[in-house]
Parts: C-alpha cells; structure tokens; sequence
C-alpha cells in the first residue's frame, strides 16, 4: 500500500455540500474540508426545487481543488446525498426539469389518496419503508394525479447521488442504500416493486436494471470532467449514496448492543439487522428498513431533527434578529425545564413558513402554555426531541427483542451539548458523540474497502476509533424525565387526535 492514500468525499446535505480531502496514513484517517458550498431548494412560481447543475458545479469545483491540494494523485472519489429525491432523464440522458424538493407541497394529501388504491399494509409488505409524504414514491403519485408528461417521456429515474454520479461518469445505474429511500424497493426480492407502482397506475419502463451495491466501482471521470478537474486517475466509487448509510458506517461502535442517530436538519435513530424488518409492530409504529453497507440494512425511525431549531433561526434572521447555533444553545440552557412539548414529526412542522408560530400554534392545541422567548422555544424543541428519541429507543428494544445500552450520535448534531446531554437523561444510557463528519469518514471507508485499502467494515471502524475523539454523555437524575415523557406522551396522542 502507498504511504498515503488520498480520496476525495462528495457529501451534499440538504443545507449544504463540502468537498473532503480524506488521507489514510499509517492506519488512521484524517479528513480535510476543501470546499463547502451552500444548498437548499429555490423557488420557481409555486414548486420547490433543487438547482441541480450548480450542484454538479460545485463538485467539479471541489474535485479540482481537493486534485490540488493533494500531495499525491487521488486515488477515489465517492458522492452521497440525501434520499428520495431524483431526477429524469430523456433517452439522449438529457434531464427533465428541475428536480423537485422534497418538501415541495405536491405531495400534500398523496399518502392518503395512494392507500385508497393499496392499503397500507400492502405497501409496507413489499417496501417495509416508513410512511412520510416526502418519499419518491408519493412524489410519482402526485405526478401521476396531475398526469405529468414527463411519466412518459422519461426514459430512466435516477436518485439524487445516481444523476452526479452519471454526469461524472457516463454510467446509469442506482445505488441500493438510495433506492431503498424511495419506497418502492422490494427488500425480499432485492429487486423494484414493479407490481406496486402498477397498482397505483404508475409506470415502470423508466427504472433502471441495474442496482448495485455500497463500495461498487463504477469507473473513471469522464474524459472531460477528468480534464477540468484534473483528477485523471481517480475511481468513482458507490460508498453508500444515501448520506445516512454512509453515516452508520462510521459509527465507532462494538458489539451490536447499541442504537445510532445520525443527528443533523433529520434525526435518524435506528439499529443494523441483517435482514429487514417487516412486521405488524413495525408498520404500526411506522418504522422503515433502509438500506445499509455490507449486506445490511438499517432498521430506523426518521425523525424531523434540529430541522425544527434551523427553522426558527432562520425565521429570527429574515426578522433581523440573528443568533449563532451556540447562542440559542445558551438561552434554552438558561430557560425553564419542561414547559411544553411538540411531536417533532407533526406534519405542521415539515415546511412551516414561520417555525416560532407553528410550535406555539402545536403547544395551544395541545392544551400547553405556548413558549414565548427563543430560549423557551429552543429548548421545548431539544427536550422533545430528547423525549421523541426515548420513544423510538423503547420501540427498537421492543420490535428487536435486544437490549441497546449505547447510544452513539453522530453527524453535525452531535456537537450540540445540550442535546446530547437531554437525549442521555431523558434515555438512561450513556451517549456517545462523534465523529462529526461521520457522513464523509463512511463515504472514505467504503472507497477504501472497493479499492482494496481496508479489509472489512470492522476493520475501517477500528481506524475511525483511532484517529477520531468522541465525548461521551451520562445520564443524569431519571425521575423528572420520566414525569416528562410522560406529558410528551399525552401531548403526541393529542396531537394525533386533534389532526
């Protein structure tokens, strides 16, 4: 092996993409962000939408730079995202229109109109996906409601991560981990669900034959992105596409005993099976088997996340009032405990216009004292997240039949102390945060593993405990968070009987 191997991770989030410089050396691993450029869905008329070629500007852009600043040739680039978006393409491999955004309206009422066709049930039996109105399949639906022409005309859909890598490579073809996002993958069959897109009248001639797994190499650059960038040499390689999976890969965990949560603008909570998990429990508390690495899958609940505190800084700084991320964390530190709480996956709080409004709106008609300071309302969003993760972690147990005496949090998330802290006492168990950049370090192990550097899974987890620090967490008193959960329980069941 060379003495230093160089490898480039492509990790775009729904707020914002970096360019990584990811070196292994002597058997640790270090990460060096080279370029970051922002995201985020545009406007145009009333559709939300993904501004997909400065996207794929901005990786060329990142390539270029990371070629740079190398001080050998990159051996390996990989791209992840976030899932159930996509794009179509024509039968030239021209693409149609601006991808939507998951959070666009289009999909309002879709969920509900789809399982008047196929019962819930029926879905859940051949995805074994979560129930959210933002999945690529309810996203069809609506175009096929509305009879968009693009149904027809489209010769292949392919994901978010699937459209870069086919720019960067020429090849069509989707990566499991995100096609398992879009609900309409048949996980026993490990093939699409054709029959079910059918059965909501949807067609099929436009999924591609070819599914291939995380750590497949899928080939040089293009000749012409090669040129721009001057990576001429390097592998594109499948990590995991969807940010997530790559996420879990490089959680520094042992044993199996643990539960994850891969923290950011989304919550991902959840455990490694080897097989899904297609149950009655499973459907009735709307848990989804993702794809993972390794022959994998990720059995996890999504929750809204700190999506609910961006949203509320966000709606302070257009109101002329901004705060750092640090600063909010101080003043719902300094706030009163356990005034009110909200159901995190409440479907107001999926594209409010104004987050502040929407969880006082939730707190009045639930019955609570609406929060009224930002303190107040950053830390009613943390304590019930804290709680909502209590509760996913007392499903995993029950469904899984396994104790979880670990929780390990990874992603930007983890860097939010308060939280970490909320989620150990509100949980009982120790919380383990870190590494941040868990998105980027999975996407490198699994380039190393398809490119022969690192042997296994276990072995590239074993170099994330080496090279990277994690805190950990104790819980605290457990008595005024059980008296909490309480309240946060009756507060979600009020919510659900007030929708």
């Amino acid at each position: 092996m060379p003495e230093a191997i160089h490898l480039v991770a492509l990790d775009l989030g729904a707020e914002s993409g970096r360019a990584i410089l990811a070196t292994i050396d002597s058997g640790r691993l270090t990460l060096k962000p080279v370029h970051r450029f922002p995201n985020g869905p545009v406007r145009v008329l009333n559709h939300l939408h993904w501004d997909v070629l400065r996207l794929y500007d901005e990786v060329k852009r990142g390539l270029a730079l990371c070629s740079a600043e190398a001080d050998g040739p990159v051996m390996g680039l990989g791209v992840d995202t976030w899932g159930v978006d996509f794009g179509l393409l024509d039968r030239d491999g021209n693409l149609l229109g601006n991808p939507y955004h998951y959070r666009d309206h289009r999909t309002e009422g879709m969920v509900e109109a789809a399982c008047q066709r196929l019962s819930r049930r029926e879905i859940f039996e051949q995805t074994g996906i979560q129930f959210m109105p933002l999945n690529t399949l309810f996203q069809l639906f609506s175009m096929g409601v509305t009879r968009s022409p693009l149904l027809d005309v489209a010769d292949k859909l392919l994901t978010m991560p699937d459209v870069l890598n086919y720019w960067l490579t020429g090849e069509t073809v989707c990566e499991f981990t995100n096609a398992t996002t879009t609900q309409f993958y048949n996980p026993r069959t490990r093939a699409w669900a054709r029959d079910l897109l059918t059965g909501l009248g949807l067609p099929t001639h436009f999924l591609v034959d070819s599914i291939v797994p995380p750590g497949t190499r899928l080939g040089p650059l293009v000749r012409a992105v090669a040129i721009e960038t001057g990576i001429g040499g390097a592998t594109v390689v499948a990590p995991a596409c969807h940010d997530t999976g790559s996420a879990v890969a490089a959680v520094p965990a042992r044993g199996h005993h643990y539960a994850y949560i891969s923290s950011g603008t989304w919550s991902l909570m959840g455990i490694e099976v080897p097989e899904p998990i297609i149950t009655d429990a499973a459907l009735d508390y709307n848990f989804t088997n993702e794809g993972g690495v390794c022959d994998t899958f990720r059995f996890l609940k999504n929750i809204m996340g700190l999506w609910l505190v961006q949203e509320c800084r966000r709606t302070w700084e257009r109101q002329g009032d901004a705060h750092s991320y640090s600063e909010l964390a101080q003043m719902a530190a300094e706030a009163p405990a356990f005034k009110a709480f909200v159901e995190p996956d409440d479907g107001a709080f999926l594209a409010p216009s104004d987050m502040p409004a929407a969880i006082r709106t939730f707190c009045g008609r639930t019955g609570q004292d609406p929060p009224e300071t930002k303190g107040a309302l950053v830390r009613c969003a943390l304590e019930s997240l804290a709680l909502k993760y209590r509760w996913v972690l007392e499903k995993l147990e029950e469904i899984s039949g396994h104790p979880l005496d670990t929780i390990h949090i990874v992603g930007g998330g983890c860097q939010n102390a308060l939280l970490c802290q909320f989620t150990a006492d509100a949980t009982g168990r120790p919380v383990v945060a870190g590494p941040v950049e868990a998105t980027a370090i999975g996407n490198a192990i699994m380039q190393a593993m398809a490119l022969g550097y690192v042997g296994s899974l276990e072995e590239g987890r074993e170099m994330v405990r080496r090279s990277f620090d994690v805190l950990t967490y104790e819980p605290g008193p457990r008595e005024p968070w059980d008296e909490a959960y309480a309240r946060y329980v009756r507060v979600s069941a009020a919510a659900d009987k007030a929708l």
